[in-house]
């Protein structure tokens, strides 16, 4: 791989790409910190190429993923369905106009104004169950994290950095490029 590139999970290599996608960093930090499970039950809304829903689908019992946008919930269906995952559903409905699951363990959030499903999340999350916010800006990452505060007992927000290192018969050293920000994730636990 060139030295700026981004590493992304060989599964995921041969998908049709198109809006930006949530990176291996901040899901793993999302599985870990929300103890997603074999039994879990997750709302995912932002599509976009799926990434984030198959990702999540490969540990959890069953994955929906909202899109509001036509072309990408086709897209973000296309890429599930080439792996053959059974447990992971796209819907092509704007999550804004209600969550129709209940009892879920997981709602992520990658999408604009996402502070707005915040007290949908909250109705629709088992007691214990977790929201995150995958926010690109930090005004985004204060205002979902202000709106998660009314409702849920415990929120905090996190960011990941990872760093790749060369390894030289010379030496082991830090790359000159590392992936720093991508997003901030805000996490609020029902």
């Amino acid at each position: 791989m060139k030295n700026l590139e981004v590493r992304v999970p060989h599964m995921l290599r041969r998908l049709k790409r198109g809006p930006s996608v949530m990176l291996p960093k901040d899901i793993g930090m999302i599985i870990a910190y929300t103890c997603l499970g074999k039994d879990s039950l997750v709302v995912d809304a932002g599509a976009g190429t799926g990434f984030n829903a198959i990702m999540l689908g490969r540990i959890a019992k069953k994955v929906v993923s909202y899109e509001r946008r036509e072309e990408f919930a086709k897209l973000a269906a296309e890429n599930v369905k080439s792996l053959g995952m059974k447990n992971v559903r796209v819907r092509n409905t704007d999550i804004m106009n209600g969550i129709e699951e209940k009892d879920i363990d997981l709602v992520t959030l990658d999408m604009p104004e996402s502070e707005k499903v915040v007290p949908l999340a909250h109705a629709a999350l088992k007691a214990g169950g977790h929201c995150v916010g995958y926010l690109p800006n930090i005004e985004q990452a204060k205002e979902f994290y202000m709106e998660a505060q009314k409702s849920f007992r415990e929120v905090f927000m996190l960011e990941n950095m990872v760093r790749e290192y060369e390894v030289r018969d010379f030496g082991v050293r830090p790359k000159h490029v590392g992936l720093m920000h991508t997003a901030y994730l805000v996490f609020a636990r029902k």
